[in-house]
């Protein structure tokens, strides 16, 4: 049986000829296309690059490849330079940009490209400029003729293009999966950094004879939006990895979300005092859901200044641990309370307000007499602290760095502290006050055994207040503590125990004639501790603070340095009476 050949077959044939025919003339078009206009545009974009950065930077790249009717251009192996003999003119005549760009890569895709408008209408559109995993290298060198400068060019780029087009517009530029180093050159000595797994998308580009006047505008961009993942740097002791996940940045809105930043430490409590040689604070930082409201972008491109409204960190904990059966070391720590630290750091930095929620603290000592490890917890700490900066303008206006925080000693005791950061005092001055109520004494035995040889048999803490004024130098003020049957216990480490063991007879001693057991008193007699301490040079901070408090609880619970001499005298003449036990009892060895 013969094939015949129905008129839909027909049709279907002649369609499918036309289909074929139509491929033909568009592979013609397309080579004719390329012939015709791929010296031209390899020219124009070279020139275009030039011309629009005033010969700053130039570009060079081994290929072209276009598809015009599909709109993608492609170049191959890429390098956008700059011109060292321009940035130095520009340098003397006041008109260099704060950071300079080199960029490597092996393809650049166009994508898009509308030649329509170009030929009909002069304009250059673009959907897609795509940089897929590019080598970017950032000089930073801040010049004071740039300070204060709008996120703007000097001269519009239009003044350059406005030869042979009308305008360019790129919708999205795709920087993706970058390698960037950061080289700042504003300090005495060159400090290079770098990060991996950058993306960068910067949206809606254009020039044109208004744009540069756009003041909803960033350096001619609608938005810009930065993010990275897994950022690792080792701290130049080598005795920490700074780690941050998830980090995503959009210019419009000045936000950063953080999903987790980490201070880790390299090596265990154990090894870390080996390493280190000797007894020093051991810190595990680790925080969750960090935002960063209203980011001045343009001052961190220029100069490297964190400005920025506000800071909110949402859960996390930070953990400090020391032994102090290794020697300390002896450095001299005036100079390096918080707020005198944030006046030394190389960068400038003004955060109006950071917000705290749920943040757990700990400080946590391995004793070298009792051989255990005391812990004193800060649980569920929140609040703010404002005016974090070292702006000198700034400082003059609002001197003063507060915190407010509220914390659960133990996660009881509620604890509501408030600090006074003088900025501007040579002295670090500072105040502080602060209330802790409602706490079982026996909640702190966790430090109190390990690191003070006591445990507290009862005693109820109703209120604790305190207020006082400081500096690097010494600390005054007065503490009033109301507490109810308050017992104690001393405690000693033998040999060949782990457990500490009660020291009967002087517990005894220091609960009849020194312990006040309730304050006030049963006949209405309340004991209010005036505070006068002194720091030592090699003290830190929160040493510092803890001594001092230590010094009026010590006081009002009738530890005062008259009783102190007069419990020495005591365990001296305990101790005088166990050895004349011993003898009686071994007159043998008394002899011998």
């Amino acid at each position: 049986m013969s094939f015949q050949f129905y008129p839909r077959n027909k049709f279907l044939k002649w369609f499918l000829v036309f289909l074929l025919a139509l491929g033909i003339v568009a592979l013609a078009a397309t080579w004719y296309l390329n012939v015709k206009f791929k010296p031209l545009i390899q020219e124009k974009f070279k020139s275009l690059v030039l011309q629009a950065t005033n010969g700053l930077y130039k570009v060079d790249f081994s290929d072209l490849h276009t598809n015009l009717i599909l709109g993608k251009i492609t170049l191959s192996n890429v390098k956008i330079l700059p011109n060292d003999a321009v940035y130095q003119k520009l340098i003397r005549q006041k008109k260099a940009p704060n950071n300079l760009y080199y960029i490597r890569l092996k393809q650049v895709e166009i994508q898009n490209f509308q030649l329509y408008e170009l030929l009909i209408h002069q304009k250059i559109i673009i959907d897609l400029l795509l940089f897929d995993k590019p080598e970017i290298t950032l000089v930073n060198k801040h010049f004071e003729f740039n300070e204060n400068r709008p996120p703007r060019p000097r001269q519009s780029p239009y003044h350059y293009i406005s030869k042979w087009f009308k305008s360019l517009r790129v919708a999205t530029v795709d920087f993706r999966n970058a390698r960037l180093k950061y080289v700042n050159n504003n300090l005495k000595l060159k400090d290079v950094d770098s990060l991996n797994h950058l993306n960068v998308k910067l949206t809606d580009w254009l020039i044109d004879s208004s744009s540069s006047e756009d003041t909803s505008r960033l350096y001619l961009l609608k938005d810009i939006n930065i993010n990275f993942n897994n950022y690792s740097y080792a701290t130049p002791d080598s005795m920490y990895h700074i780690n941050v996940s998830n980090f995503d940045f959009t210019a419009s809105s000045g936000k950063v979300n953080i999903k987790k930043f980490e201070l880790m430490p390299r090596y265990s409590e154990t090894d870390f005092l080996k390493v280190n040689g000797y007894a020093s604070d051991r810190y595990f930082i680790q925080l969750h859901k960090i935002s960063l409201f209203g980011l001045n972008l343009p001052a961190y491109l220029q100069k490297r200044d964190v400005i920025a409204n506000k800071m909110d960190i949402t859960d996390g904990k930070i953990e400090v641990f020391n032994d102090n059966s290794y020697a300390a070391h002896k450095s001299d720590k005036t100079g390096r309370f918080p707020h005198q630290l944030l006046q030394k750091l190389n960068v400038k930095l003004n955060i109006r307000k950071i917000k705290l929620t749920n943040i757990n603290v700990s400080y946590a000592e391995f004793d070298r007499d009792s051989k255990q490890k005391g812990k004193i917890t800060f649980q569920h700490t929140s609040g703010t602290v404002s005016n974090i900066t070292n702006f000198d303008q700034l400082k003059q206006k609002s001197p003063i760095m507060e915190a407010n925080l509220i914390s659960y000693v133990m996660g009881q005791g509620k604890l509501i502290v408030d600090f006074k950061f003088n900025l501007g005092s040579p002295l670090g001055a500072f105040d502080y006050n602060g209330t802790l109520t409602k706490l079982d004494g026996r909640k702190l035995n966790q430090i109190t055994k390990p690191l003070g040889m006591l445990r507290v048999n009862r005693g109820n803490i109703k209120k604790l207040t305190f207020t006082i004024k400081a500096n690097q130098n010494f600390a005054k003020g007065n503490l009033v503590f109301r507490y109810n049957d308050l017992s104690i216990a001393l405690l000693k480490k033998e040999d060949g125990k782990d457990l500490l063991v009660k020291q009967g007879f002087l517990s005894m001693l220091a609960n009849a004639l020194v312990i006040h057991a309730d304050n006030p008193s049963d006949g209405g007699r309340f004991t209010l501790a005036p505070i006068y301490f002194e720091r030592i040079s090699t003290a830190s901070f929160f040493n510092f603070i803890w001594k001092t408090l230590f010094q009026g609880i010590k006081y009002s619970i009738g530890v005062t340095p008259r009783k102190e001499t007069e419990i020495d005298r005591q365990i001296k003449r305990f101790e005088k009476i166990k050895i004349g036990f011993k003898n009686l009892k071994n007159p043998k060895k008394t002899k011998r």
